[in-house]
């Protein structure tokens, strides 16, 4: 099992940077590639970032790259999403998740989330 919990989120300027932290606990760290997601209001929920278990490979979606990074750090079991230039459309509610395969775009292919946390960009 591993228990995943978020924090950073909150109101944004259009325009401004976000920063969100994942703390893991439960089992090693270390085997799992973990990812980002989220779910604007009334849309299906879309992967955002990812980064493996070694954090040697990272993927982003389209509308983040260029304009985020996904890290991690073993040794306080946490992993963080940094992205510039926010606008409106990135508002949601951000998801933390891992997963015990290669890491990949697909939720289903992750065993574990986080509760989210929202992220709201006023223009």
């Amino acid at each position: 099992q591993v228990q995943l919990v978020e924090s950073g989120g909150g109101s944004v300027q259009a325009g401004g940077a976000l920063g969100l932290s994942c703390a893991a606990s439960g089992e090693t760290f270390g085997h799992y590639g973990m990812a980002w997601f989220r779910q604007a209001p009334g849309k299906a929920r879309e992967f955002v970032a990812a980064v493996s278990d070694r954090g040697t490979s990272t993927r982003y979606a389209h509308s983040v790259l260029g304009r985020s990074i996904i890290s991690r750090v073993s040794g306080n079991n946490s992993v963080y999403f940094h992205m510039i230039n926010l606008t409106p459309e990135d508002t949601a509610v951000y998801y933390c998740a891992a997963t015990s395969s290669a890491i990949g775009v697909e939720g289903l292919r992750y065993d574990y989330w986080g509760q989210g946390i929202q992220v709201t960009v006023s223009s």
